[in-house]
């Protein structure tokens, strides 16, 4: 016969520890706080104060009363906004904030001024989220700027991302091919031009007709390089024909210069001038700082450029009646 279970001997071979509470090892707190186990499930919290059997939210109550009266029921799980719950109340209407009143006004008045033009835009704009042809005409007329053009024209490129000016002054600020660091001295210099006082030009050497008030060029330095640049570019150079005189003698034609061959000739003159300079300290950045004062002083009028140019210009005005003895000759 199998012996009987003895439950009260069983429970003394085991050790059942209790657990100390905290209020057990700090006698000043007063409430003890229960540790959870990790077999024990987390009960979902209320995350609001209409949840967990309280109060129905707004929109459950607005569907209630419609699903009742046989209204239809507002769409409860993307929420009713409280313009449309005002609607159907007329006293909550009257106190509502002047905010949500106009609100509710301007939506009326939306829907009764809209034009062709604004029904025209929203088919083009749905025309093109459904796939619709970029280079249909219809499609670019609610557009703020045109669409690109296909194929890309040249100008797209990479290496057009920046102002010619700004790239024709960075190649000839290189040297030895070190072109990051043409590019640091040429970040330098606008940098200079934009953080120096508005410059004060001079009456006796005008700038070019139509430029900017001088207390609006450091606000663009990329404007305020190409003027200075502009202004002292000479319009002619002096060509010198051998034998053309006669008697082996060199005879002095005015040619005229292109865009850019005027802005090469200015920019190796402010070089030269720049060059010439001591610098107030040292350091990598004052080659840049000078050619940046250089620029100043074109604009007000102190730059020994401005010598250069009229003398060019002056050259070319007597040497002009060579001209016609060119074409004589080639007749």
């Amino acid at each position: 016969m199998p012996p009987r279970l003895n439950f009260h001997g069983a429970s003394r071979s085991l050790a059942i520890r209790s657990r100390p509470s905290i209020a057990l090892r700090q006698p000043g707190i007063a409430q003890v706080i229960a540790r959870r186990g990790y077999a024990e499930k987390e009960e979902q919290q209320p995350t609001g104060p209409n949840q967990g059997g309280g109060i129905g939210h707004v929109s459950e109550e607005a569907a209630d009363i419609d699903r009742v009266t046989g209204k239809t029921p507002p769409d409860i799980g993307q929420g009713t906004p409280v313009q449309e719950i005002l609607k159907r109340d007329q006293e909550g209407k009257d106190k509502a904030p002047e905010v949500i009143k106009e609100d509710i006004g301007g939506a009326k008045a939306s829907a009764e001024t809209m034009t062709f033009e604004n029904l025209l835009a929203m088919g083009q704009m749905q025309n093109v989220a459904n796939g619709g042809l970029a280079s249909d005409p219809v499609a670019t007329i609610g557009h703020k700027y045109g669409l690109p053009e296909l194929p890309l024209p040249p100008t797209s490129n990479l290496h057009y991302r920046y102002d010619p000016v700004i790239t024709q002054v960075t190649n000839l600020l290189m040297k030895h091919g070190k072109l990051s660091a043409a590019q640091r001295n040429m970040a330098f210099i606008l940098n200079h031009l934009r953080t120096a006082p508005p410059p004060t030009p001079s009456p006796a050497h005008p700038l070019l007709p139509g430029s900017p008030h001088p207390s609006h060029l450091p606000l663009n330095p990329i404007g305020y390089l190409t003027l200075a640049i502009d202004s002292i570019a000479p319009l002619i150079r002096i060509r010198s024909q051998k034998g053309a005189a006669g008697g082996g003698a060199a005879l002095q034609i005015p040619v005229p210069l292109g865009l850019r061959q005027r802005r090469r000739q200015a920019v190796e003159w402010i070089l030269n001038s720049a060059n010439k300079k001591n610098s107030r300290g040292s350091g990598k950045s004052q080659f840049a700082q000078r050619f940046a004062e250089e620029i100043i002083g074109v604009i007000e009028g102190r730059s020994s450029v401005w010598e250069r140019r009229n003398l060019i210009h002056k050259s070319g005005m007597s040497a002009r009646a060579n001209l016609l003895i060119m074409q004589r000759r080639r007749k």
